[in-house]
């Protein structure tokens, strides 16, 4: 793999809480570019897995571009949904992705497996695979997952998707409650981007 660092950089991602988080994370020399800035339309999500997702949506711009490409799939497992929304968490928001609509789903689905659902924990997790693809077709593909559990009620506003309903283990506050600097130390994409970040 190349040791060259990354200077110019494609993030594969419609998602703008997604490229705002990636922008965080990576050193501020990186020049980004967005399928924003050319009016790209993101591919269809065929994989059945995180990992192929993102590599799809990675190689994809890649290949349109001829740019390096980091590319994110992530989304949010309830173990006693089955493990979904998983890869069809910004589905479940409908086609403009609304994430109250998705919000609201998850409640009703916990609801109709039991109505007392809030009375146990529900576990969850937050998974986010990141594939890195160069132009040469040489690509690495990660994955960062962080465990915690499914809140209550909606709580917190900053963050995007589910952070309102997910309380990371050891917490006793939403993503969506949690400052940023806070929730980065901890959450996924960081967990995922650690093992990608000596490309930068």
């Amino acid at each position: 793999m190349k040791k060259k660092k990354i200077l110019n950089l494609f993030i594969g991602s419609n998602n703008q809480g997604k490229i705002k988080e990636i922008r965080d994370l990576l050193p501020k020399t990186v020049q980004i570019l967005t399928p924003k800035h050319f009016n790209f339309k993101s591919p269809k999500e065929t994989g059945q897995t995180f990992k192929e997702n993102s590599f799809l949506k990675a190689k994809f711009f890649s290949k349109k571009t001829k740019m390096i490409c980091l590319a994110d799939d992530s989304g949010l497992e309830i173990d006693s949904l089955n493990k979904l929304p998983g890869i069809y968490s910004a589905r479940w928001g409908g086609k403009k992705s609304n994430f109250n609509l998705a919000i609201k789903k998850v409640y009703k689905e916990l609801k109709k497996n039991n109505i007392n659902w809030y009375k146990t924990k529900k576990t969850a997790r937050f998974v986010c695979a990141l594939t890195i693809y160069w132009p040469n077709n040489k690509f690495i593909n990660v994955i960062g997952v962080v465990e915690g559990s499914i809140s209550k009620s909606k709580k917190g506003n900053k963050g995007f998707g589910y952070d309102p309903i997910f309380i990371p283990a050891n917490k006793k506050i939403t993503f969506g409650q949690m400052n940023q600097k806070e929730k980065y130390k901890i959450d996924h994409r960081m967990k995922a981007f650690n093992k990608i970040k000596k490309f930068f």
